[in-house]
């Protein structure tokens, strides 16, 4: 770079000659140099104010799109992009079909000890023995002079017991808050809820994951974020289901049984409104599974739906119905009820004798048998075998816990003849009573396939055609004659016109053969028979009516009595009310003036 001189010898020889100042010509220079100088920095300094303009511009325009997009779409709950990760969270509760509290969380803590921290061991010792007896101070003491840096000492404490451990003053003493889960009502629908646990834990909070029931199967639903505090309603009604276990714990005891269960079913939607397995228990301390012995002992076993039986002649409606539809026969059809019927080295025969002849409806009533096996026999195996598929006894459950996956039918290794001619009297093909709910409401609800559901249903399933409107509704006569005269009188309940059919089987011995003193009785009702709404089922294991001089233990005597005082129960909570039964058009008598 070039400088020019602030003092060009040329003009100060020219300045001189003429007798000008030299110095003024220096100063000129100096100014026009610093003029130069400033109008090169303004210039710059306007470049870098556009530039940094500019920025700004560009700055604001992403801020402000980005805002404009995010104003414009849903909101969404962040995901963890790790596979392994999960997001702990609150775990959402469980509520009725009126939105009553079935499960729900509470806010707890648990103890745990920094023995490191410790400044007297001993004393804190004993005042936590006093505060949880069940604690061992010998144990206690070991724990917290040793080498151990952390240990858990007690789990769920209540408010009271973290303030009496707050006064014992010892800050190795710690506390880790948990969400832990709450069943409100105790074992009222503890099969159905099952039970939850603490899965992923650690010293501040922990995960609290379904091992049971329900809260097994909507695990994942129950512990999503993004559902927010939208809970899982089932079909259940609190009230019912409480009303339900009352009545047929007071029948178990009452009958002398050794377990019972009761299923209380929509006959339209499929809605399970009730939903009883007994002995039960409090899913807040869940027992633990049976080691030893049958886990059909066990209160954990699930007798609605885990129990599959062979249910007796409850069976010999599906006979029937299926004998109607297809038009073998009417029900005034005549039938040989004359006994034994031999088949083979195989003897069938009547609890009592009923003659040589009965019609379709009076061997229903009565529950002939032999009438029964002369129906199969007109049906044939295979169209049998089809017709029990379409129910779906032949199959795993719908009913959405986690128990239903280990309830599949007992049916015969090879479905023969003789096993079409027992199965259609309900000996030789075991299922589970929520099973038997759901083929007696697909025959008597019209006709239409209807699967057992526990969750809250918004209409009718409206399901494969199973038998015709007609056939439905003769079905449905014949069973309300059981009640008003046949083996099922003890089922009557003034104002709600129950049908229903008994099932009284023999108990099969785990080792081949069946008892001859232990039943399993049932009863199979649908109320009201003139119009349909609910079937109700009551299975009683091992019952004994001791109150004659012999033991009863059919189901007429013992099962069906349960089941009129359930459905007494449960009929005004259901927002049933009595009413009069019109009478059939062959009752009607018409008179003239």
């Amino acid at each position: 770079m070039i400088r020019t001189p602030l003092r060009p010898l040329a003009r100060i020889l020219e300045a001189r000659d003429k007798g000008e100042n030299p110095d003024a010509i220096e100063r000129e220079n100096l100014r026009l140099r610093h003029e130069q100088m400033r109008d090169k920095m303004r210039g710059r300094a306007e470049s870098r104010l556009l530039v940094m303009g500019i920025l700004f511009f560009c700055g604001f325009l992403m801020v402000g799109t980005r805002m404009a997009l995010l104003a414009s779409t849903d909101p969404e709950e962040p995901q963890a992009t790790v596979r392994s990760a999960q997001i702990v969270s609150q775990r959402a509760d469980i509520v009725d079909r009126e939105g009553r509290i079935l499960a729900t969380n509470m806010q707890t803590n648990h103890l745990y000890a920094h023995p490191q921290d410790m400044v007297d061991p001993v004393h804190t010792a004993k005042e936590l023995v006093k505060i949880f007896p069940e604690l061992k101070e010998e144990r206690l003491l070991k724990d917290f002079t040793g080498k151990r840096k952390f240990l858990w000492i007690r789990r769920q404490l209540s408010p009271e017991q973290v303030q009496a451990v707050h006064d014992i003053g010892e800050p190795g003493l710690n506390f880790g808050p948990r969400e832990t889960r709450l069943y409100p009502n105790g074992s009222i629908a503890s099969h159905i809820l099952g039970g939850a646990s603490y899965g992923r834990e650690g010293v501040a909070s922990a995960e609290v994951v379904g091992i049971a029931g329900v809260e097994k199967v909507y695990d994942e639903f129950l512990r999503d974020p993004s559902n927010g505090s939208q809970p899982l309603q089932l079909s259940l009604d609190l009230t019912v289901q409480a009303a339900a276990e009352k009545v047929l714990e007071g029948g178990m005891m009452l009958m002398n049984a050794k377990g019972a269960a009761a299923v209380v079913m929509d006959i339209k939607t499929g809605e399970l409104i009730s939903l009883v397995s007994l002995p039960d228990f409090d899913p807040n301390n869940r027992p633990v599974p049976l080691t030893k012995g049958s886990a059909g002992d066990s209160p954990l076993f699930n007798r609605a739906v885990q129990g599959v039986y062979e249910l007796g002649s409850t069976f010999k409606l599906f006979a029937a119905a299926q004998a109607l539809e297809l038009g073998l026969v009417t029900p005034e059809t005549k039938l040989d009820t004359k006994g034994p019927l031999r088949w083979g080295r195989f003897r069938i025969r009547d609890f009592h004798n009923y003659g040589s002849q009965l019609s379709v409806t009076e061997t229903i009533v009565k529950s002939s048998n032999i009438g029964t096996a002369r129906l199969a026999l007109l049906i044939g195996t295979e169209r049998q075998k089809d017709f029990l598929d379409r129910l779906g006894l032949l199959d795993k459950p719908t009913v959405e816990i986690l128990e239903a996956s280990g309830a599949k039918p007992l049916t015969p290794k090879k479905w023969s003849e003789l096993s079409s001619l027992t199965i259609s009297y309900g000996h030789g093909l075991s299922v589970s009573p929520v099973h038997l709910a759901g083929a007696y409401a697909s025959v008597l609800n019209g006709g239409t396939r209807v699967n057992p559901t526990l969750l809250k249903q918004s209409g009718p399933q409206n399901g494969e055609r199973i038998v015709s409107e007609r056939t439905s509704a003769q079905v449905r006569s014949m069973l309300r004659q059981v009640v008003t005269k046949g083996t099922a009188s003890f089922g009557e309940v003034p104002g709600y016109a129950v049908a229903g059919k008994t099932g009284t089987a023999d108990k099969p011995k785990p080792t081949g053969g069946y008892y001859k003193d232990k039943v399993i009785a049932t009863f199979a009702s649908v109320f009201p028979a003139h119009d349909p709404k609910y079937v109700v089922i009551v299975t009683l294991d091992e019952p004994e009516d001791r109150m004659s001089d012999e033991p009863r233990r059919t189901a007429g005597w013992t099962a069906v009595p349960v089941a009129a005082e359930l459905i007494g129960r449960i009929a005004p909570l259901m927002g049933l009310r009595p009413e009069v039964e019109p009478a059939a058009v062959g009752e009607v008598t018409l008179a003239s003036h």
